[in-house]
């Protein structure tokens, strides 16, 4: 059969017990808003052996997962170190002998391992690069769902409905915590002075680009009024190499403040777990709150709350956003002002009101 124009009836028609690689490289909320997808798929035929290949950091969001049979990775490192990994990662993706390889990401990385996947079939979106490699080209989501406008959560999703998965309502995001992870948090969370029984709020001041951070001393004070005001103590929380933005926040709330930088993903999960509120700005650790079913606010900037908003999430949350035009943006740099309006204009009222919301009931769930 010519490339291009695999059947959509294929994941049907699949053997029994046959394997699936799904590349989805990264980043965060990428592998969680994968996670209703692979629901879907396992629920449907949980005969099928689903791989998923992620970068190394990424791998703890999907270990405690049940819908998800195998973690591979691309290998990682430099130079030659690199080429030595990519070809070691071919090498043990071709011993799997994969029926199917669906490639989400669409970068160099993830057309190199497709290609040489030894894959049966492969398939990709119509918009990939190198489109020769793909025996099906998969067209555009919003045509495939018949919707001018779609969630990330379902544009992954109608790659499987394209290829034969059942059509049926998208479910939420989800993730699980390993036992070990637990533990760890139980252990951490002590050392943190909020002991086994006692509720916390997690809030995270940090974001890839500098326009979808809400001011430090926002932060700060926000932190302050939840623990003087509703009881709670804070735990704020920040990624590798992101300290500098809790030092920040110390620094405008003039004491010392409760930390939990850089943990492994499988850990910072458990912490998110447990707690009573989350608030964040639009990054990877909003969807992973909401995946957790744990109630939150999320501050969004120059990006999509349509796009990007946490996916169906089963305890109350709040999206904090102004409109402006110009928005969404790439966000590397504010394009139409001299300052990143957007993220500048969201208010502490705003964010307090939302929690407020979140915390006591006073107004109905608008998801």
């Amino acid at each position: 059969m010519p490339r291009h124009e695999l059947p959509t009836s294929l994941l049907p028609t699949l053997p029994p017990g046959a394997r699936i690689l799904i590349l989805r490289l990264r980043s965060i909320g990428d592998i969680v808003l994968l996670t209703p997808a692979l629901r879907l798929l396992k629920r449907w035929r949980p005969d099928l052996e689903v791989s998923v290949l992620v970068e190394s950091p990424f791998r703890e969001l999907l270990q405690a997962n049940a819908d998800v049979d195998e973690i591979l990775e691309p290998g990682g490192g430099s130079g030659f170190a690199k080429l030595r990994a990519r070809i070691a990662a071919v090498r043990e993706i071709r011993q799997r002998q994969f029926a199917l390889c669906v490639n989400l990401h669409g970068g160099p990385t993830s057309a190199f391992l497709t290609r040489w996947s030894g894959a049966r079939w492969k398939a990709g979106f119509e918009h990939f690069r190198q489109r020769g490699i793909y025996h099906a080209l998969i067209p555009d989501a919003r045509g495939i769902l018949n919707k001018p406008s779609i969630h990330t959560a379902e544009h992954q999703a109608s790659a499987f409905f394209h290829l034969g998965l059942p059509r049926e309502e998208i479910p939420p995001a989800g993730l699980a915590v390993s036992a070990a992870a637990a533990t760890w948090w139980d252990e951490k969370r002590a050392s943190l002075g909020v002991p086994q029984g006692q509720e916390y709020a997690v809030l995270h001041p940090t974001a890839l680009y500098f326009t979808k951070q809400w001011a430090p001393e926002n932060f700060a004070a926000l932190g302050n009024y939840l623990e003087r005001k509703m009881g709670l103590p804070i735990i704020y929380t920040c990624g590798p190499g992101e300290t500098g933005s809790l030092d920040l926040v110390q620094q405008a709330a003039g004491a010392t403040i409760r930390r939990l930088q850089g943990p492994r993903l499988g850990n910072f999960l458990a912490a998110l777990a447990g707690a009573r509120v989350f608030v964040g700005n639009d990054s990877g650790p909003a969807h992973m709150a909401a995946a957790l079913g744990r109630p939150g606010v999320v501050i969004f900037s120059s990006s999509s709350s349509r796009i990007w908003g946490p996916w169906r999430p089963r305890a109350p949350w709040r999206i904090v956003q102004n409109p402006y035009d110009c928005n969404p943006c790439p966000g590397d740099r504010c394009y139409r002002y001299e300052r990143p309006e957007c993220i500048l204009s969201v208010t502490f009222e705003q964010v307090r009101s939302a929690v407020e919301e979140i915390l006591t009931g006073t107004s109905p769930d608008p998801h």
